[in-house]
């Protein structure tokens, strides 16, 4: 894998084959600092020019593969009937038009399965979330997945279920698609209901930060405590970002509701974790 990644990766710039070393070290602690700052780091350029017209056809390819459904939602991915008080966030509707493309749809060859489950890839990721040792989702659905959002669609505002995202744009729209959020807009004591209904009423402007991302850009995001949202697309070209789903311990698997909701269709794992699931907060999703 190690030659491999020499293809895929710029190593003069993220040397991720050289674990420990000071250029390995010196990148860890950047990534921990904005993290620590912002709860966002982006590595512009991680993909090597050469292998750029790759990804973006890779992921072109299986782009058709998405399960679509538009749908009403709230930032918190709860039921939209579900009893709130009237000044609640989660009475506030979207539309979600984002599509996702399943991780067994995607080709293990490609290169963001290649990225996924590579052991030194892992390993910095570990170590830039401050984390002894990452897992891959043992779901066999929202593992790795390649996010669709066309023209006319967006991805609306909301929290992550997981504290930490790894996310990679693949293919760029013409105009539109701008990633927005607002950091530790809260925790995992407080909701912050006031703040986030604010951003959601437009009236919060000053909470949000933007990044406009290229394709190839690597981004280590914590959206757990972060509301984030995709802008709308505009123009002829739909925007592709894979996303590389991790956990800190082994065995984990989405609930059936949102990977219904996300891909149309539950395994019998999902079925058989749901039984077992056990929440690490009180946090509405």
């Amino acid at each position: 894998m190690t030659t491999s990644l020499h293809r895929l990766v710029d190593i003069e710039r993220y040397p991720i084959t050289e674990p420990g070393s000071a250029a390995w070290q010196a990148e860890v602690d950047r990534t921990r600092a904005e993290l620590a700052e912002l709860g966002c780091r982006v590595l512009p350029a991680f993909i090597s020019g050469d292998a750029l017209d790759d990804l973006r056809e890779e992921g072109a390819r299986i782009a058709p593969l998405a399960y679509y459904d538009v749908e009403t939602v709230n930032a918190y991915n709860i039921d939209v009937r579900t009893p709130l008080p009237p000044e609640h966030p989660g009475r506030i509707t979207l539309e979600r038009g984002n599509a996702f493309v399943a991780r067994d749809r995607i080709p293990a060859d490609a290169i963001i399965h290649r990225l996924y489950t590579s052991p030194l890839f892992q390993q910095f990721l570990a170590a830039c979330f401050d984390l002894p040792r990452l897992h891959e989702l043992a779901d066999p659905l929202s593992g790795l997945v390649l996010n669709v959002v066309d023209p006319g669609r967006s991805h609306p505002w909301h929290f992550d279920v997981n504290e930490f995202t790894v996310s990679m744009l693949t293919q760029a729209p013409e105009e539109g698609g701008e990633f927005r959020y607002c950091p530790n807009i809260r925790s995992a004591e407080d909701e912050n209901f006031a703040a986030v209904r604010s951003v959601l009423d437009g009236a919060g402007e000053g909470l949000i930060h933007r990044l406009v991302l290229r394709p190839g850009d690597l981004q280590l995001f914590q959206g757990r405590y972060a509301l984030h949202q995709v802008s709308t697309v505009h123009g002829d070209r739909a925007r592709h970002t894979a996303i590389f789903a991790y956990s800190e311990a082994p065995g984990v698997l989405g609930s059936v509701a949102r990977t219904r909701q996300l891909f149309g269709r539950v395994l019998p794992e999902h079925l058989a974790a749901e039984r077992d699931a056990v929440r690490v907060d009180e946090l509405l999703d």
